[in-house]
Protein backbone atom coordinates (compact mmCIF):
# COMPACT_ATOMS: atom_id res chain seq x y z
CA UNK A 1 0.00 0.00 0.00
CA UNK A 2 2.81 2.43 0.85
CA UNK A 3 4.45 1.68 -2.51
CA UNK A 4 1.18 2.35 -4.33
CA UNK A 5 0.56 5.62 -2.47
CA UNK A 6 4.08 6.77 -3.32
CA UNK A 7 4.07 5.74 -6.98
CA UNK A 8 0.60 7.12 -7.71
CA UNK A 9 1.68 10.61 -6.61
CA UNK A 10 4.73 10.76 -8.89
CA UNK A 11 4.69 13.00 -11.95
CA UNK A 12 5.07 9.91 -14.12
CA UNK A 13 1.91 8.17 -12.94
CA UNK A 14 -0.11 11.31 -12.28
CA UNK A 15 0.48 12.88 -15.69
CA UNK A 16 0.23 9.64 -17.68
CA UNK A 17 -3.00 8.86 -15.85
CA UNK A 18 -4.46 12.30 -16.67
CA UNK A 19 -3.38 12.25 -20.34
CA UNK A 20 -6.35 10.16 -21.59
CA UNK A 21 -8.74 12.72 -20.09
CA UNK A 22 -7.07 15.46 -22.13
CA UNK A 23 -7.19 13.39 -25.33
CA UNK A 24 -10.83 12.34 -24.84
CA UNK A 25 -11.89 15.90 -24.08
CA UNK A 26 -10.12 17.35 -27.11
CA UNK A 27 -11.53 14.64 -29.40
CA UNK A 28 -15.02 15.21 -27.97
CA UNK A 29 -14.76 19.00 -28.27
CA UNK A 30 -13.51 18.67 -31.87
CA UNK A 31 -16.37 16.32 -32.73
CA UNK A 32 -18.99 18.60 -31.18
CA UNK A 33 -17.50 21.67 -32.86
CA UNK A 34 -16.84 19.85 -36.15
CA UNK A 35 -13.38 21.37 -36.31
CA UNK A 36 -14.42 24.88 -35.28
CA UNK A 37 -12.12 26.64 -32.79
CA UNK A 38 -15.20 28.38 -31.32
CA UNK A 39 -16.94 25.13 -30.37
CA UNK A 40 -18.15 24.10 -26.93
CA UNK A 41 -15.31 24.46 -24.42
CA UNK A 42 -14.83 24.27 -20.66
CA UNK A 43 -14.41 27.72 -19.10
CA UNK A 44 -11.03 26.95 -17.55
CA UNK A 45 -9.86 25.70 -20.94
CA UNK A 46 -10.90 29.00 -22.53
CA UNK A 47 -9.18 30.97 -19.75
CA UNK A 48 -5.91 29.08 -20.18
CA UNK A 49 -6.06 29.34 -23.97
CA UNK A 50 -6.60 33.10 -23.73
CA UNK A 51 -3.61 33.51 -21.42
CA UNK A 52 -1.35 31.40 -23.63
CA UNK A 53 -2.55 33.15 -26.78
CA UNK A 54 -0.93 36.35 -25.50
CA UNK A 55 2.35 34.46 -25.69
CA UNK A 56 1.73 33.33 -29.25
CA UNK A 57 0.33 29.86 -28.56
CA UNK A 58 -2.80 29.69 -30.72
CA UNK A 59 -4.86 26.83 -32.05
CA UNK A 60 -5.83 23.50 -30.54
CA UNK A 61 -2.87 21.60 -31.96
CA UNK A 62 -0.31 24.06 -30.57
CA UNK A 63 -2.11 24.38 -27.23
CA UNK A 64 -2.55 20.65 -26.65
CA UNK A 65 0.94 19.94 -27.95
CA UNK A 66 2.41 22.42 -25.45
CA UNK A 67 0.57 20.77 -22.54
CA UNK A 68 1.75 17.30 -23.59
CA UNK A 69 5.30 18.59 -24.10
CA UNK A 70 5.41 20.11 -20.60
CA UNK A 71 4.05 16.87 -19.15
CA UNK A 72 6.66 14.86 -21.05
CA UNK A 73 9.45 17.11 -19.73
CA UNK A 74 8.29 16.66 -16.12
CA UNK A 75 8.14 12.89 -16.59
CA UNK A 76 11.54 12.73 -18.27
CA UNK A 77 13.22 14.83 -15.59
CA UNK A 78 11.67 12.74 -12.82
CA UNK A 79 12.68 9.45 -14.43
CA UNK A 80 16.27 10.65 -14.78
CA UNK A 81 16.41 11.45 -11.07
CA UNK A 82 14.69 8.35 -9.72
CA UNK A 83 13.48 4.95 -10.81
CA UNK A 84 9.71 4.91 -11.34
CA UNK A 85 8.65 1.43 -12.50
CA UNK A 86 5.53 1.42 -14.65
CA UNK A 87 2.76 -1.00 -13.71
CA UNK A 88 -0.71 -1.45 -15.20
CA UNK A 89 -1.91 -2.49 -11.75
CA UNK A 90 -1.08 0.94 -10.32
CA UNK A 91 -3.07 2.68 -13.06
CA UNK A 92 -6.03 0.36 -12.47
CA UNK A 93 -5.87 1.02 -8.73
CA UNK A 94 -5.77 4.78 -9.41
CA UNK A 95 -8.88 4.46 -11.57
CA UNK A 96 -10.69 2.47 -8.88
CA UNK A 97 -9.67 5.04 -6.26
CA UNK A 98 -10.97 7.87 -8.46
CA UNK A 99 -14.29 6.09 -9.05
CA UNK A 100 -14.72 5.59 -5.30
CA UNK A 101 -13.99 9.25 -4.54
CA UNK A 102 -16.33 10.39 -7.32
CA UNK A 103 -19.18 8.27 -5.95
CA UNK A 104 -18.66 9.59 -2.42
CA UNK A 105 -17.93 13.19 -3.38
CA UNK A 106 -21.45 14.54 -3.84
CA UNK A 107 -22.75 12.91 -0.67
CA UNK A 108 -19.88 14.15 1.50
CA UNK A 109 -19.78 17.72 0.16
CA UNK A 110 -23.58 17.97 -0.03
CA UNK A 111 -23.94 16.82 3.57
CA UNK A 112 -21.25 19.25 4.74
CA UNK A 113 -23.01 22.08 2.89
CA UNK A 114 -26.33 21.22 4.55
CA UNK A 115 -24.69 21.19 7.98
CA UNK A 116 -23.08 24.59 7.46
CA UNK A 117 -26.22 26.15 5.99
CA UNK A 118 -28.35 24.65 8.76
CA UNK A 119 -25.96 25.98 11.39
CA UNK A 120 -26.61 29.50 10.16
CA UNK A 121 -30.35 28.91 9.78
CA UNK A 122 -30.17 29.20 5.99
CA UNK A 123 -32.11 27.17 3.44
CA UNK A 124 -30.54 25.03 0.75
CA UNK A 125 -31.64 26.31 -2.66
CA UNK A 126 -29.74 25.39 -5.78
CA UNK A 127 -31.30 26.47 -9.08
CA UNK A 128 -30.40 24.42 -12.17
CA UNK A 129 -27.50 25.87 -14.12
CA UNK A 130 -27.76 26.50 -17.88
CA UNK A 131 -25.28 23.66 -18.44
CA UNK A 132 -27.90 21.26 -17.02
CA UNK A 133 -30.01 21.84 -20.13
CA UNK A 134 -27.26 20.72 -22.53
CA UNK A 135 -27.51 17.41 -24.39
CA UNK A 136 -25.85 14.57 -22.51
CA UNK A 137 -22.97 14.25 -25.01
CA UNK A 138 -22.12 17.96 -24.66
CA UNK A 139 -22.33 17.78 -20.87
CA UNK A 140 -20.05 14.74 -20.72
CA UNK A 141 -17.43 16.45 -22.89
CA UNK A 142 -17.54 19.49 -20.60
CA UNK A 143 -17.20 17.14 -17.63
CA UNK A 144 -13.98 15.70 -19.04
CA UNK A 145 -12.74 19.23 -19.66
CA UNK A 146 -13.56 20.21 -16.08
CA UNK A 147 -11.50 17.30 -14.80
CA UNK A 148 -8.47 18.30 -16.83
CA UNK A 149 -8.55 22.08 -17.02
CA UNK A 150 -10.22 23.12 -13.77
CA UNK A 151 -7.82 20.90 -11.85
CA UNK A 152 -4.91 22.23 -13.90
CA UNK A 153 -5.87 25.89 -13.36
CA UNK A 154 -7.24 25.86 -9.82
CA UNK A 155 -5.19 23.09 -8.25
CA UNK A 156 -1.88 22.75 -10.12
CA UNK A 157 -1.36 26.41 -10.98
CA UNK A 158 -3.32 28.24 -8.26
CA UNK A 159 -2.95 25.94 -5.24
CA UNK A 160 0.57 24.91 -6.25
CA UNK A 161 1.58 28.50 -6.90
CA UNK A 162 0.10 29.79 -3.64
CA UNK A 163 1.78 27.02 -1.67
CA UNK A 164 5.09 28.08 -3.20
CA UNK A 165 4.47 31.74 -2.30
CA UNK A 166 3.42 30.92 1.27
CA UNK A 167 6.34 28.54 1.77
CA UNK A 168 8.78 31.19 0.52
CA UNK A 169 7.30 33.63 3.08
CA UNK A 170 8.21 31.24 5.90
CA UNK A 171 5.02 29.26 6.46
CA UNK A 172 5.22 25.55 7.12
CA UNK A 173 3.96 23.05 4.54
CA UNK A 174 0.67 22.31 6.36
CA UNK A 175 -0.33 25.94 6.94
CA UNK A 176 0.72 26.89 3.42
CA UNK A 177 -1.47 24.12 2.01
CA UNK A 178 -4.46 25.14 4.13
CA UNK A 179 -4.27 28.83 3.19
CA UNK A 180 -3.71 28.01 -0.47
CA UNK A 181 -6.66 25.61 -0.51
CA UNK A 182 -8.97 28.20 1.10
CA UNK A 183 -8.09 30.97 -1.36
CA UNK A 184 -8.27 28.64 -4.35
CA UNK A 185 -11.66 27.32 -3.20
CA UNK A 186 -13.12 30.85 -3.21
CA UNK A 187 -11.75 31.48 -6.71
CA UNK A 188 -12.97 28.06 -7.90
CA UNK A 189 -16.49 28.71 -6.62
CA UNK A 190 -16.70 32.23 -8.07
CA UNK A 191 -15.51 30.95 -11.45
CA UNK A 192 -18.66 28.84 -11.83
CA UNK A 193 -20.88 31.95 -12.07
CA UNK A 194 -19.02 33.40 -15.06
CA UNK A 195 -19.96 32.93 -18.70
CA UNK A 196 -23.06 31.76 -20.60
CA UNK A 197 -23.13 28.38 -18.85
CA UNK A 198 -22.46 29.75 -15.38
CA UNK A 199 -24.65 28.85 -12.42
CA UNK A 200 -27.29 31.31 -11.19
CA UNK A 201 -25.85 32.62 -7.92
CA UNK A 202 -27.23 31.31 -4.65
CA UNK A 203 -25.47 31.26 -1.30
CA UNK A 204 -25.94 27.50 -0.96
CA UNK A 205 -24.48 26.75 -4.40
CA UNK A 206 -21.55 29.10 -3.73
CA UNK A 207 -20.88 27.34 -0.43
CA UNK A 208 -21.15 23.93 -2.09
CA UNK A 209 -18.60 25.00 -4.70
CA UNK A 210 -16.27 26.33 -1.99
CA UNK A 211 -16.41 23.06 -0.07
CA UNK A 212 -15.98 21.16 -3.32
CA UNK A 213 -12.92 23.28 -4.08
CA UNK A 214 -11.49 22.51 -0.64
CA UNK A 215 -12.10 18.79 -1.18
CA UNK A 216 -10.45 18.80 -4.61
CA UNK A 217 -7.52 20.82 -3.26
CA UNK A 218 -7.04 18.34 -0.42
CA UNK A 219 -7.20 15.49 -2.92
CA UNK A 220 -4.64 17.22 -5.13
CA UNK A 221 -2.24 17.90 -2.27
CA UNK A 222 -2.58 14.40 -0.80
CA UNK A 223 -3.05 12.22 -3.89
CA UNK A 224 -1.77 14.25 -6.83
CA UNK A 225 -3.11 15.79 -10.02
CA UNK A 226 -4.07 12.59 -11.83
CA UNK A 227 -6.46 11.24 -9.22
CA UNK A 228 -7.92 14.72 -8.56
CA UNK A 229 -8.56 15.21 -12.29
CA UNK A 230 -10.22 11.83 -12.78
CA UNK A 231 -12.30 12.21 -9.61
CA UNK A 232 -13.56 15.60 -10.77
CA UNK A 233 -14.35 14.38 -14.28
CA UNK A 234 -16.08 11.20 -13.13
CA UNK A 235 -18.13 13.06 -10.51
CA UNK A 236 -19.43 15.45 -13.16
CA UNK A 237 -20.11 12.58 -15.59
CA UNK A 238 -21.99 10.59 -12.94
CA UNK A 239 -23.99 13.70 -12.04
CA UNK A 240 -25.10 14.37 -15.62
CA UNK A 241 -25.87 10.71 -16.28
CA UNK A 242 -28.00 10.56 -13.11
CA UNK A 243 -29.92 13.67 -14.19
CA UNK A 244 -30.58 12.12 -17.58
CA UNK A 245 -31.94 8.84 -16.20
Amino acid sequence: MRRYLTLSRTYTYSLLFAAPLLVLYELGAAWLGRGSEAGLRNGADVLLRTLLATGGVRGTAAFTGLLLLVAAIFIAVERRRRRVPLSAGVFLAMLAESVLYALLFGVVVGTATSWVMGGFGLRMAVDPAPVATLPLADAMVLSLGAGVYEELVFRVLLVGGLVGVFRSSGLGARRAGIFAALLAALAFSAFHYIGPYGDPFTLSSFLFRCLAGLAFSALFLLRGFGIAAWTHALYDVFLFVARGV
